[in-house]
This record gives structure tokens, C-alpha cells and sequence, in this order.
């Protein structure tokens, strides 16, 4: 038989091969995902502890990132950076606000096209399923309404504004559903868990399927389900080395936090942490429960699942009774657990990673090829597949831009305008200059975090977290000059950073390349602030 024959035949026996494959089996060939996405979860402060189920059935049996960070610690902002794989500066979401492009009409225009979700069902032939919180946003009727459906979703389950656990409005593919507070019918958590089951029941088994469900929990109201109330009495949050303290050499928000706090206040934070506990047994049930039907439906073993949160939490750090947005470990550290197909089970990844990284990841999983994307994140891939020497990354940006009334805050009128989130006590957990811009650094030699304000202070904060893992000491007087040097003009990169140049050499990699004569005359504040004055027009 001649080669030409040959080559015909073997072509022939690959045709009928595939043809041998029901569309069912060839869908099964290209993997799922599943994003689990809980809002304010920390992981610094004990978050992940009563999720029992959820560490047995995907911590477990997969890999557990130990240094998961957002770029922002705040719910829209970082959300927006799940969804495009961007920094802040790139997807111009920076509040919570519609004038923060929080699901803004310009964020609809120019972000939501380029989402990861997007791709997946426009580029690579995913049915996509979305249930729970989108944007903090979401559903205002400057922008849409209920009835906007994004780009990229098949199925579109999406909460009206921010998180409740009762008398809420979901979007039903674009129809006002209006929820009450009857516990078997309405509660928020278990309806994301029954619509998320519904879907596996009935979804096509022709195409591939993602999924992304963002719970309230542990969001405030803190509404725990009937049965869960009394759970965790006796907890109280975490009195670690660095609450109620004073946060002394730091920026001027810290150190207007009133030390030490009032009983009041202790006593409401405690309740807080318990109840926020609470909530999440719920997530827990939801997670056990879509483990339990993706392997009554044999797609367990094709499936990866990816569980984390949009930001992290504190409850008395350095005297903040609740929030977050700050830029210190307990709220820009979150959870991220991963299993799925080739990933070896109860793993621990040290490896630097960031929610801009899950988009890329996602798409990567899908077979989608990256350099056809803007995205500033890189795929987790190789570290899930246990890939030998991978170059990784040993930097980050952290970026936030202060919220606060042009007003007093009617809580606080003394403090004058500019505060927002004030307590009763006058504590207030935010303000326009609380505006930010850190590089978050990693290496074999220095677990450090440098910090600049955009205020008239010209504030810096640098902490070394291998002698100081709670940041109680500011050492920006006393650390090696040529290092700040070099933080200083890293952090002006990475500000201007775009896709593949934010995946360069940070400063204590061997290629890195520092050029004194590209620094400023001196140290002092250079982030970039965000506006939204600089956004552009639509």
C-alpha cells in the first residue's frame, strides 16, 4: 500500500473514531468549571473555618493558593477584576458606585463584551450559568435595570443590587423575579444552590458548562438560615496581636480609630464574626450539595472547581470595628481552593496569586488561546497540573480609591466632610484620601508590602511581613533606602501597566532592571488617582 494510501486510511479510522463519540462524550472531552464566589470571606482571620464540607470536598481533593490576593479590597471593584482578568486601572471600576463604573453603562459598553464568561460561550462553545450577586450596581435603573442581561451568560440568575438574604429581586434572564421571607421558598443562598442543581438537571449535554455562583454570605445583614442561629455562641473574633491596638505610623484613617474600643463596639464586632460564621454553613450545604449531583451525573471527574471570595474582612485590626477596603493582609487576602481534573489532592500552593489570574485560567482550561486577550492576570494552569520549573510571578498591584461624602457624615458631623462608613463612636472606616497604591511583593528574599497615599501627607507605609506578619510596624523611616528606591519606581510600572507588561520581573527577580535616572526627584506620593473624570465618554 502506497504512503498516499496510508495517510488516507489513518485520516479515514480518525474520522470514524470521532464519529464513534456521542456529542455528549465529545462535550466531556473539553472540561467544566465551576467558580464558587462568597463576598467578604477573609481567610487571615479564621474565615475558612466552619467550611468543613467545603474543605473536605474540594481543599481535599485538590490545592489549597496560601497566598490568594484581590487587587482591590472591595466588593465591585474586584469583582470586575474576575470578570475581565484586569487591574483596576484597567477596567476603570473603583468604587461601589454607578459613578465608579460599578455596572455602569460604560462599564456595559466597553468591559462586559471582553469578560471571561464572554469568550467562553461566544468563543468557545461553553453553555455559561450565572447565579447570585454580579455588581453592586446591578439593576439600577440609570443603567439598564433587571432587564441587562450581560454578554456571555445562557442562563442569567442575577441579584438587584447589593446582597440580601430575603426580600430581594432576581433577574430571570432579564424578568423581575421578587423574592420574599418565607425561609423554604426565599432564602437567597439555598435558592442559588436549588437553581444551580436545576441547572445541572436539565442543561444540554452537547456543549461543555461553566458556572458561576457568588453568594451573599458572609455579607452583611449577616441573616443566618433557621437552623444555623445558634451555631458558633461561644466564638468571638480572633484577638490576635494586632486588635485593638493603635495603629501608630500609619496613615492618618488608621490612627483616628479610637483606642482602645468601647464595649459597645467589641460587642458588635463579636456578633458580627459569629453571625458572619453562621451564614456560611449555608454555602457550605450549597457546595456539598453540586459536589453530590455533578457525581451523580459522572461529571465530577471532569470538572474543576474553584472556590474563593472578593475580598477579605476585618473585625478590630488596629481598632476598625468592621469593613474592609484597607490595604493590609486581613482584607486583601482571600481563600482559593481548587480542584479538578489533574490536580493531585490535599496540595498547598505558596505560589503569588491574584483574582486577576481566574479569567485567563478559566479561558486557558477551555483551550482558548491567551494572547488573543487583554488581560492583565496569568493562567493558574501550570501550578494546578503540577508543572516543573514555572516561571511565576513574585509581585502584585494592590489599588483603591477613597469613598466619602462631600458632606459631614450625619453620623459624625464633627469630623467634617470627606469620611464615609463612620460608626456611632466616630470611627470611620473610609475617606477620599484613603486613596491608595501598593506592590505587593514575594520573594526568596522579602515578604514585603510598600504603600503609597495620594494625600496631602504623602503618606508611605512598607511592612515586612516575614518579621511582622500582622503589619504593626511601619518601617518606611528605617528600611534600606535603594530598596524603597526601587519599590517607588516598580510601583509607577505597575501603575501604567497594561496585559503583558504587568507580568514583568518584580524587583527582587534576577531579570529585573532598575534605572535610577527614570526616578522622580524624590519619594513621594506618585499613584496614579482614579477618576472618573478620566474615564472615557460613551
Amino acid at each position: 500500500m502506497s504512503r498516499s494510501a496510508l495517510a488516507a486510511l489513518a485520516r479515514g479510522l480518525a474520522l470514524a473514531a470521532l464519529l464513534v463519540l456521542s456529542p455528549a462524550q465529545a462535550a466531556r472531552q473539553r472540561p467544566n468549571v465551576v467558580l464558587i464566589l462568597t463576598d467578604d470571606q477573609d481567610v487571615f482571620l479564621g474565615g475558612m473555618t466552619p467550611m468543613k464540607k467545603t474543605n473536605a470536598l474540594i481543599a481535599q481533593m485538590g490545592v489549597t493558593f496560601s497566598n490568594a490576593y484581590v487587587p482591590s479590597a472591595l466588593c465591585c471593584p474586584s469583582r470586575a477584576s474576575i470578570l475581565t482578568g484586569k487591574y483596576p486601572h484597567n477596567h476603570h471600576v473603583v468604587n461601589n458606585t454607578l459613578e465608579g463604573n460599578c455596572s455602569s453603562k460604560l462599564w456595559q459598553k466597553i468591559q462586559e463584551p471582553n469578560t471571561f464568561p464572554a469568550l467562553l460561550k461566544s468563543m468557545c462553545g461553553y453553555q455559561t450559568f450565572f447565579a447570585g450577586k454580579y455588581l453592586n450596581e446591578y439593576g439600577a435603573e440609570d443603567a439598564g435595570g433587571v432587564s441587562h442581561v450581560p454578554p456571555g451568560w445562557s442562563f442569567w440568575y442575577a441579584l438587584e443590587k447589593n446582597s440580601k438574604y430575603y426580600n430581594y429581586t432576581l433577574s430571570v434572564n432579564g424578568k423581575a423575579r421578587r423574592h420574599g421571607e418565607n425561609y423554604s421558598v426565599d432564602y437567597l443562598t439555598d435558592v442559588l444552590a436549588n437553581m444551580s442543581l436545576d441547572f445541572l438537571e436539565y442543561k444540554s449535554n452537547f456543549e461543555p458548562f461553566f458556572m458561576m455562583i457568588s453568594t451573599p454570605a458572609p455579607h452583611s445583614p449577616w441573616t443566618a438560615a433557621p437552623q444555623y442561629k445558634n451555631d458558633f455562641l461561644n466564638v468571638s473574633a480572633p484577638r490576635n496581636s494586632n486588635f485593638n491596638i493603635h495603629g501608630k505610623n500609619k496613615h492618618w484613617l488608621i490612627r483616628q480609630a479610637k483606642t482602645p474600643m468601647t464595649n459597645s463596639s467589641i460587642q458588635f464586632l463579636d456578633d458580627a464574626y459569629r453571625k458572619r460564621w453562621q451564614t456560611l454553613l449555608s454555602v457550605d450545604d450549597l457546595v456539598e450539595k453540586l459536589v453530590k449531583k455533578l457525581e451523580i451525573h459522572g461529571e465530577l471527574d471532569n470538572t474543576y472547581i474553584f472556590y474563593t471570595s472578593d475580598n477579605g474582612f476585618h473585625t478590630g485590626q488596629f481598632s476598625l470595628p468592621i469593613d474592609k477596603r484597607q490595604l493590609y493582609e486581613f482584607d486583601i487576602k482571600v481563600p482559593l481552593l481548587v480542584r479538578g481534573p489533574g490536580i493531585k489532592p490535599n496540595q498547598t500552593n505558596k505560589m503569588l496569586v491574584a483574582n486577576i489570574d481566574l479569567g485567563p485560567t478559566i479561558l486557558d482550561i477551555a483551550g482558548y488561546d491567551l494572547n488573543k486577550t487583554q488581560m492583565d492576570g496569568m493562567s493558574l494552569l501550570p501550578l494546578l497540573r503540577g508543572d516543573k520549573n514555572v516561571t511565576w510571578r513574585s509581585d502584585f498591584l494592590v489599588e483603591y480609591q477613597g469613598e466619602g461624602y462631600n458632606g459631614s457624615d450625619p453620623t459624625c458631623p464633627g469630623l467634617g466632610p470627606g469620611v464615609t462608613h463612620c460608626f456611632p463612636d466616630c470611627v470611620c472606616e473610609d475617606s477620599y484620601n484613603n486613596t491608595y497604591a501598593c506592590v505587593r511583593t514575594m520573594s526568596t528574599s522579602w515578604d514585603l508590602q510598600y504603600c503609597e497615599f495620594d494625600d496631602r501627607e504623602v503618606f508611605v507605609e512598607v511592612y515586612n511581613l516575614t518579621a511582622d506578619p500582622h503589619q504593626i510596624n511601619n518601617i518606611a523611616k528605617t528600611i534600606d533606602q535603594e530598596i524603597l528606591e526601587k519599590m517607588n519606581y516598580r510601583l509607577m510600572m505597575l501603575q501604567s501597566c497594561s496585559g503583558a507588561t504587568c507580568r514583568t520581573p518584580g524587583v527582587f527577580d534576577p531579570g529585573y532592571r532598575f534605572d535610577p535616572r527614570l526616578m522622580f526627584s524624590n519619594h513621594g506620593v506618585r499613584a496614579r488617582r482614579f477618576s472618573t473624570r478620566s474615564l472615557p465618554s460613551i
